[in-house]
């Protein structure tokens, strides 16, 4: 079988600076083959593959039926093919809320303390809380059990157009976006991750670093980010890409479950 025709799963792994040969070693040992090393201050970020045993994609269920499937596993794989510069740039960010309840007039100094002073746009409106979660957001949580090409998806992100939004989260797939080789399009499952089910939407990250555009929530996390993984992100809606019919979302945090 030609070169061209594998499949490989990608994996990101950070060493601190001097070993690297150690983490190199332990990694092709497990059967990683070396792609690229980026050299940061501390760390250094290291990129291997592996032939995939089977694709994530296909074993995926979308409600609607194996067809359904199919076409998002088809628009996905032609979305990372993309060149640089041709993805649609991120969204501007939402004008900084006031405190519930708080009278128009009210002076900037009434915002929360967690809230950015940002530019606002022409359809922004200012939401009751910062961040939306389950809890607090009836919207956010149908959205989380919708069907990926429901028009109720994009709906969604037109309302919510800049605002953030936090849920439970799993890595559906990575992919290396364009022609880089620390740069990523990351697919993004609702939930625990499986290879048999799924429930909600497909959402993405893309174009981003795995080290420094992911935003950890802390310094204790694995020195790994792949397929598989349970996050917590807490991301700023984009927009809704209804060919591939793809939620896309721009990372404010990341944190492992």
């Amino acid at each position: 079988m030609a070169d061209d025709d594998v499949q490989y799963e990608l994996k990101t792994v950070q060493a601190i600076r001097g070993s690297e040969a150690r983490t190199t070693a332990k990694w092709e040992k497990e059967g990683w083959e070396f792609v690229s090393q980026d050299k940061g201050t501390l760390r250094t970020e290291i990129t291997f593959r592996r032939p995939k045993r089977q694709l994530p994609w296909r074993l995926l269920a979308v409600a609607g039926g194996a067809l359904a499937v199919l076409i998002a596993v088809a628009a996905v794989f032609g979305l990372f093919d993309e060149e640089p510069g041709t993805a649609a740039p991120p969204a501007p960010p939402a004008a900084a809320e006031t405190s519930t309840g708080a009278p128009a007039s009210a002076p900037a100094a009434e915002a929360t303390p967690s809230e950015e002073a940002t530019e606002t746009t022409g359809s922004a409106k200012p939401v009751e809380e910062s961040v939306l979660t389950v809890e607090n957001s009836e919207d956010l949580a149908t959205l989380l059990t919708l069907d990926t090409c429901s028009p109720a998806v994009g709906e969604f992100a037109a309302k919510y157009k800049g605002q953030s939004i936090a849920f439970d989260a799993n890595i559906g797939a990575m992919a290396l976006h364009g022609n880089y080789t620390t740069r990523y399009d990351i697919l993004i499952g609702v939930g625990d991750f499986s290879e048999t089910t799924a429930v909600g939407p497909f959402f993405q990250y893309r174009d981003v670093n795995t080290v420094s555009d992911l935003h950890y929530a802390d310094d204790d996390y694995p020195d790994t980010l792949g397929v598989g993984d349970n996050v917590r992100i807490t991301a700023q809606v984009v927009e809704y890409d209804s060919a591939p019919c793809q939620f896309v979302l721009k990372p404010v945090s990341t944190e492992f479950r």
